[in-house]
């Protein structure tokens, strides 16, 4: 894994921090689960390779303190199989400032 590259985007409403990382695909399903129960994260995109946006996941303060149990199984699901299926992949995160 490289070291996150950050980016500031600032709107109107919100100050939004963006991240980017490489990662291997046999680390995706933790790493996710870890960011997830940060709880700040507004949205995680997964990429491949060439750039191309596999899995985009909003997340929300209501939906982040409601991801337990069965609520988390498709998603992880999702990125377990894309893990299986793609060596290198890049992690878009956004959170809130």
């Amino acid at each position: 894994m490289t070291e996150p590259t950050v980016e500031s985007d600032s709107s109107a409403d919100d100050n939004i921090s963006v991240e980017e990382f490489k990662i291997t695909g046999d680390s995706l399903v933790a790493k996710i689960k870890e960011l997830i129960h940060q709880g700040n994260i507004r949205r995680i995109i997964i990429k491949n390779e060439e750039g191309r946006t596999l899995i985009e996941i909003p997340l929300t303060v209501g939906v982040v303190g409601g991801l337990v149990g069965a609520a988390v199984f498709p998603v992880v699901a999702a990125l377990g199989a894309i893990g299986a299926l793609v060596a290198h992949l890049t992690v878009v995160i956004e959170r809130k400032v």
